[in-house]
């Protein structure tokens, strides 16, 4: 595997590339979205300054909200997955109580079905799906976009509940240095620094380094697992930006990174010593008196290339042509107990495309994509069958090839600022399930200035990956069986629509309120079942029976006095599923509702900022196996086979400096914590993790009680 890794390092050389149009008035229009260095850059900042850390475009023809630089400093925000806590269109969660993946959910579905994207370029696929969110440092992004729905055909087919898009710091940036550290009192410590350097008029770069980790892990429950696994993130990256005098922009850089996480159960051995899970010595039978713990043991590594490249082909730039691609190479060397998972994964992604604006009115763009990925998996789980009194073997080495090519168009029409529509269609090979269309189509209305009208719907296709898009069985005591080893073409179409309404009152233009509903259907998908067989997990395919979620939201923003914001969001998902043998129920361990209320404040010129924020977490159905859980007492854990709803409370204040930022605050001010986060207890009342009823999965809420944090940002500017 390393041998991979070295080779790959010296074989970058992947090749990518965007395009502009010039609109009438010389403004640079991106029709794509995958233009980075917009001419409006300096307007959107400013624009920024005046909003609210988390808003909903007005100007998009999808349902966009954005997270903004504000919005992403208004926790500690140390990784993308933190930077969700404000928004209730994404929700956030544990995929296990051991491994510290984390998952998110958009339009009440798994973070697998949401199309991320770097820049437009397809990201956290696959291998890097798991863990993908704690790679991503808040603090080296400028925005974050979440659109909801079908999006655009050109960035692929795999979109089915939104895109979440990530804007970085840019090359042309006039900050020669910014740095970031915080620290939390669970001993997380977090340095981020970044560099944007300007070589003359043509070249510039941006290096964004990271490294995280904690000194000790705890136990605050005192189930006998750690709460977060030890971990030591290193995490680089370089971007680079040529701007020709003929128009043409090359973009190219690299990124490495390797992340080293140990979790699970901590014992006292006979010297009173705290042991940690050993993969080298554990065994599912240990001899008397070994201390032997259960745990975790991951390894991921690794390393993404890219170059872009857009050449207009006239003077006005209203023609230009485009390629874009990527190539990553992921390593994942997990254990868990007596269960190994060795993966890697190549992936390739190239899109060439041509774009025409014909005029204000009409515009088109067609082109070519597709996306290669290359599994190299060996997996062996070794479990314990006490009525046989025998561990079972199940072994399987597979080298798998998944891949699409398509071809794509898409026309956009404008009627002035009152109507547009987009209308794209695309056709994809797939290598294992021959050609499918996908056709996607979004409306916007503006019948007076006030008032937006959005609707949209297609179709998203994607190859699962079982086993890693449900890391979490692997913490688990539970047999697998079905068909846990395919990759099966998932498919799905998503509809729906927005309203909004800008309303006349407020200290500034950022009064709405907004309301939308979309409904995601499966024509097919990868049902992971806890519920079939005990103590067994079974996977198999939908095969026309129903899985669909309604999702409906309502979002109100207003700033009340100048410098005070006050945004409030409600969602609720409605989520069925057919499982075998049980028929259509409500699926398990997806929330019912979420609410935010967010309050930010600030003093004469941002001296003084101060930032709350409450949420209130909606029940969901638990496993069957979960209903008669008793806790200490003897009361059941899951009244009506619910989990209870719960608050989290998180609040932050920052003063701000020449140049520095100082910040400090706490998340989980409730202390809330879910009760029995490991189950699976032996007859003397511990957890046993060699049995099949252990199961460290069934997470819905918070691990870990209040942690407080401190921190500081310091920006160098660039001398004009």
């Amino acid at each position: 595997m390393k041998k991979t890794l070295i080779f790959i390092l010296g074989a970058l050389c992947s090749f990518s590339a965007f395009a502009q149009v010039k609109g009438n008035d010389g403004q640079i229009i991106d029709t794509t979205d995958i233009y980075g260095e917009r001419a409006d850059s300096l307007d959107a900042a400013v624009f920024v300054s005046r909003q609210a850390g988390n808003y909903l475009s007005k100007g998009k023809e999808i349902r966009t909200e954005v997270i903004s630089a504000a919005g992403l400093c208004k926790m500690a925000c140390c990784n993308l997955a933190e930077s969700f806590e404000n928004s209730a269109s994404v929700t956030v969660g544990y995929s296990d109580a051991v491994t510290g993946a984390r998952q998110i959910r958009l339009l009440g579905l798994s973070g697998v079905y949401t199309q991320m994207l770097d820049e437009t370029r397809p990201v956290m696929r696959g291998l890097s799906a798991p863990f993908g969110l704690s790679y991503v440092p808040g603090q080296w992004l400028e925005s974050i976009q979440i659109a909801k729905g079908s999006s655009s055909v050109i960035n692929g087919v795999e979109c089915m509940t939104g895109q979440i898009n990530m804007e970085h710091r840019k090359p042309t940036d006039e900050k020669p240095l910014f740095l970031n550290a915080a620290v939390m009192s669970d001993t997380k410590m977090d340095f981020n620094i970044a560099s944007s350097l300007q070589m003359g008029y043509k070249w510039s770069t941006v290096i964004l380094g990271h490294v995280s980790g904690n000194i000790a892990s705890h136990d605050m429950n005192h189930d006998g697992f750690l709460d977060d696994p030890k971990m030591l993130q290193f995490n680089l990256s370089n971007r680079w930006l040529y701007q020709a005098d003929n128009g043409v922009q090359v973009r190219f850089g690299v990124r490495a990174l390797q992340d080293k996480r140990l979790g699970g159960q901590v014992l006292t051995d006979e010297n009173g010593r705290k042991v940690l899970y050993d993969k080298n010595s554990f065994s599912m039978m240990p001899s008397a008196g070994k201390t032997d713990p259960w745990g975790s043991d991951i390894l991921n590594r690794s390393i993404n290339g890219y170059l872009k490249v857009g050449v207009p082909l006239n003077e006005s730039n209203s023609q230009n042509i485009a390629l874009i691609a990527d190539y990553s190479y992921q390593d994942m060397d997990s254990y868990f107990g007596a269960t190994k998972y060795l993966a890697g994964q190549h992936s390739a992604y190239a899109n060439l495309l041509y774009q025409n604006e014909i005029n204000e009115s009409h515009k088109f763009t067609v082109g070519l994509n597709g996306t290669f990925d290359r599994y190299d998996e060996d997996f062996l789980r070794r479990l314990w069958t006490p009525e046989a009194v025998k561990v079972t073997e199940t072994a399987k080495k597979s080298i798998s090839n998944l891949a699409n090519a398509g071809v794509f168009g898409e026309y956009t029409f404008h009627a002035g600022d009152k109507f547009s529509a987009i209308a794209g269609l695309r056709g994809d090979w797939f290598i294992h399930d021959g050609f499918k269309v996908s056709p996607r189509v979004t409306l916007k209305y503006m019948p007076i200035d006030e008032i937006v009208i959005r609707a949209n719907g297609g179709r998203g296709l994607r190859y699962s990956t079982p086993l890693v898009d449900n890391i979490g069985v692997f913490s688990t005591g539970k047999f697998f069986n079905g068909i846990y080893d395919r990759h099966i073409l998932e498919d799905a179409w998503t509809f729906g629509g927005n309203l909004t309404y800008y309303m006349p009152f407020g200290a500034s233009s950022n009064t709405y309120l907004s309301f939308d509903y979309f409904r995601t259907q499966f024509a097919q998908q990868m049902v992971v079942d806890y519920e079939q067989f005990v103590n067994e997990i079974s996977f198999y395919a939908l095969d026309g029976k129903r899985s669909f979620t309604d999702n409906y939201q309502l979002d109100f923003s207003v700033d009340p006095i100048e410098r005070f914001n006050i945004t409030a969001t409600f969602r609720y998902t409605n989520a069925k599923i057919d499982l075998a043998g049980r028929g259509l129920v409500e699926k398990p361990m997806t929330s019912r509702f979420k609410g935010v209320l967010n309050l930010q404040y600030a003093t004469n010129l941002n001296k003084w900022i101060f930032d709350f924020t409450a949420s209130l977490n909606g029940s969901c159905r638990v496993y069957n196996f979960m209903e008669d859980l008793k806790d200490a007492d003897g009361n059941l854990l899951y009244k009506n086979g619910r989990t209870p709803v719960y608050p989290l409370l998180y609040a932050q204040v920052t003063r701000r400096f020449k140049g520095w930022d100082v910040y400090v605050g706490a998340e989980n001010l409730t202390n809330f914590r879910q009760k029995d986060v490991v189950l699976g207890k032996g007859s003397n009342g511990l957890v046993d993790p060699r049995m099949p009823s252990f199961d460290a999965s069934c997470i819905w809420g918070p691990l870990m009680g209040i942690k407080a944090h401190i921190g500081f940002r310091f920006t160098l500017w660039k001398k004009a």
